[in-house]
């Protein structure tokens, strides 16, 4: 009767079922029968008092009652009888005990927990440790994500933790500015605006340790961090790479220290991603010898640029050349903006884009060129040239390959961009796993309540994107070596090509992640992720614009599938649709592995967390994706379409194999930093987060593997139920994961993750 009235409603139909078997029961006295009745009155409930009683009766039994866990609720009813002096009673009949059985099967109610719940008079609250027992240290995690340049990054979290480097949530969009830039004077000062430009003139000469910086710098505020990318790798960056030796000795010393502020100008309110068809003209005038700059309508405008509202004096200009009546292409040309004390110049009309979704701190601008002059020696004249008499020149004699050698500034930018998508993923899942492993709720009846990381639906919300950040980290550490290896030495075109795709891979994927990421994990910590001081607000307003600047995603990714039907062929940027179809056609059959039936339908733990098999599914998926693909483009093209409209219907079918090549990189990223982790214990703990990602990737797209026949249906329901037993043993390391992440409590900055909310 208790357990009956406990949630405070005897329904209906256990009342019927109650009454129903009281019926039957001939066992009964009267004045039993008459205080059941009583007791079972829907319109006069026994009182909380009453229940308050009843309970203690049941309590009196004393503490060690509790610890016989399996006891129904007829059997502690028979105790009760006992304890207060019946030791004969008609349950010791057959029938009577049947009866009693059926009443308790007919609350619905799974009787020893019952039993257990209303026993236990309190619910402890346990400890969880930042690390499974056996599994690596916090600090040997640490070390080995840190790597390289672990030294340099930690001396930047130092920095993020000072009080100059923290922005309040209620800041003015001017304030906010001007507190950036005077952070951003303070890294320059450290000599981290220069650490990719020559060494020649005072730069460091590693891009990757300029990553590196640029990476961590995207645990703190992402205004700083964009104002960073901006000044020196872009407008820095871009004077490094398409410039030739005097513009190296004229402007990049003042650029990396800040006493030049710029801004890169590319983007066109009518053209962002197809560069190619920019319409800001530059036209050589010989009598002058000097380019003449000019915007031809508005739509033709600079618009979204960094630092262009405010801070700019310079600004790399990218805009048609023309000499002689000749058009030769998109070139780069350095043109001021402002005087020493910060007004236009005349014939540049300067706009302020005004506040943003996020990154407020920037100075977003608008710029158009009314006939601007500007010397001949502007022109960023690495690839392409024009003398003292007028005469165009370049090294490169094809106009595509120009093109896209002269865009190689986006490169480093779009790695940079992956990079940070990771650290903010980081950020968010930091906040969010020590938040559910602090928090509490509900539990087993009469048992303690349980961390929310014991729950499996926040440990797959949570877990598997943790398994994946911690891939894509892998993943853009090998990028960023690779393109330092590379930088600077263009004599092998493939591997140019390779790194550009990769960067376009990883940055649209990267993003995508880091958006999704940020969102589950302000899910995953409910109200409080809510709050403006819990930071999800501001991370998500901050790298939403990830997924668009340095390259849209969806056009990144068809770039990404461009270059694998190619197969980083030289000529990318030349490469004719036709000849793709071609080459691709003839290789298919023997690129698409014969489907073995016994990996089809083998369903085993230990055959799902192979590694080689996860690596030959994401293979045969890119490779197979790559062959239909062709065969789609040239069957169009069989059939009457032009080359851009085959594109055009083939598009879905490109973003999902642009989509996949960067899925397999991350997985194949993931199984090496797990093979070659220094220790045991990290590569266990390493490999089982390694397995929750490739199978999690798997399991998130099996439908095209069933269509594929990839997968028979018992294997994918095999590979759910290995992640969600991956999503346990992984959360048992949570912590000590996010914690190797290296975020400092001052640089996190969220209450809820820092125990201060709690």
């Amino acid at each position: 009767m208790y357990v009956a009235w406990a949630d405070g409603v005897l329904t209906t139909s256990e009342r019927a079922r109650i009454h129903e078997r009281l019926g039957r029961t001939e066992w009964l006295n009267e004045d039993a029968r008459s205080l059941l009745q009583e007791w079972l009155d829907p319109s006069a409930p026994p009182s909380p008092s009453s229940l308050q009683a009843l309970r203690g009766r049941i309590l009196s039994l004393g503490p060690e009652a509790a610890g016989e866990t399996r006891r129904s609720l007829v059997a502690l009813g028979i105790d009760l009888a006992r304890a207060g002096g019946s030791r004969d009673g008609p349950w010791q009949d057959a029938a009577a005990l049947e009866a009693l059985n059926e009443l308790e099967a007919a609350l619905g109610v799974v009787g020893h927990e019952a039993a257990r719940d209303l026993l236990s008079e309190s619910a402890a609250v346990g400890e969880v440790s930042a690390a499974a027992p056996g599994g690596p240290s916090v600090a040997a995690l640490r070390e080995y994500l840190d790597r390289p340049h672990g030294e340099l990054r930690r001396e930047v979290l130092e920095l993020l933790g000072d009080p100059r480097f923290r922005f309040p949530h209620d800041l003015d969009a001017g304030t906010y500015r001007r507190r950036v830039v005077e952070a951003l004077h303070v890294l320059a000062a450290r000599g981290w605006g220069a650490l990719a430009h020559p060494t020649a003139h005072g730069g460091g000469g590693d891009p990757v340790r300029a990553i590196a910086v640029f990476e961590t710098l995207a645990f703190g505020d992402h205004s700083l961090l964009v104002k960073y990318g901006v000044q020196f790798g872009l407008f820095g960056g871009s004077i490094a790479q398409l410039g030739s030796e005097r513009h190296h000795a004229r402007y990049l010393p003042a650029v990396g220290h800040l006493e030049l502020p710029g801004c890169y100008a590319m983007t066109e309110t009518a053209h962002g991603s197809n560069v190619r068809e920019l319409e800001t003209e530059a036209r050589y005038d010989p009598g002058a010898d000097a380019f003449v700059i000019r915007t031809p309508h508005p739509r033709a405008r600079k618009d979204f640029i960094g630092g262009a509202a405010e801070d700019a004096r310079l600004a790399t200009v990218f805009a048609q050349l023309e000499v002689d009546g000749e058009r030769h292409g998109v070139h780069a040309f350095l043109v001021p903006l402002r005087d020493d004390s910060g007004a236009p110049l005349p014939g540049v009309h300067l706009e302020d884009c005004g506040l943003k979704e996020g990154l407020n701190g920037v100075d977003n601008g608008r710029i158009a060129f009314d006939d601007v002059r500007v010397p001949r020696e502007n022109l960023l004249d690495r690839f392409g040239r024009v003398d003292e008499e007028g005469r165009y020149s370049s090294p490169i004699p094809s106009p595509g390959r120009r093109f896209f050698t002269m865009l190689a500034t986006l490169v480093a930018g779009r790695i940079s961009v992956a990079a940070a998508s990771v650290s903010a993923a980081k950020t968010g899942l930091t906040i969010a796993v020590r938040h559910a492993v602090a928090r509490r709720q509900f539990g087993p009846a009469g048992g303690p309540e349980v961390p929310l990381l014991h729950y499996l639906a926040h440990q797959r919300l949570l877990l598997p994107r943790l398994a994946t950040t911690c891939a894509l980290h892998f993943a853009v550490r090998d990028l960023a070596t690779l393109y330092g290896e590379t930088a600077g030495h263009r004599t092998d075109p493939a591997r140019t090509v390779e790194v550009e795709a990769r960067a376009a891979a990883l940055k649209a994927w990267g993003s995508e992640h880091c958006v999704a990421t940020l969102q589950a994990c302000r899910e995953a910590c409910g109200g409080q992720g809510y709050l403006a001081a819990n930071r999800f607000g501001r991370l998500m307003a901050d790298t939403d614009v990830f997924t668009t600047f340095e390259g849209a995603n969806a056009v990144l990714l068809q770039l990404v599938a461009k270059a694998l039907l190619s197969e980083y062929r030289e000529e990318m940027g030349d490469l004719k649709l036709w000849d793709v179809v071609r080459y691709v056609a003839d290789r298919a059959q023997t690129r698409i592995a014969e489907l073995n039936p016994v990996v089809t339908r083998r369903t085993d733990e230990e055959h799902l967390r192979d590694p080689d098999f996860q690596a030959a599914a994401f293979r045969y998926r890119e490779e197979r994706l790559v062959s239909s693909a062709a065969r789609r483009l040239k069957s169009l093209i069989d059939d009457g379409a032009d080359s851009f409209e085959a594109m055009n219907v083939c598009q879905d079918h490109l973003l999902a194999l642009g989509r996949a090549h960067a899925e397999r990189l991350t997985v194949e990223a993931f199984h090496g930093a797990a093979a070659h982790a220094p220790d045991v214990a990290l590569s266990e703990t390493l490999r089982s987060l390694s397995d929750l990602h490739a199978l999690s990737r798997l399991e998130a797209d099996r439908g095209w593997f069933l269509e594929a026949g990839y997968f028979e249906a018992p294997k994918a329901r095999a590979v759910r139920a290995v992640v969600n037993g991956l999503c346990g043993e992984v959360s048992e390391s949570a912590l000590a994961l996010v914690d190797a992440f290296g975020i400092p409590d001052d640089v996190l900055e969220a209450p809820v993750a820092t125990g201060s909310a709690e």
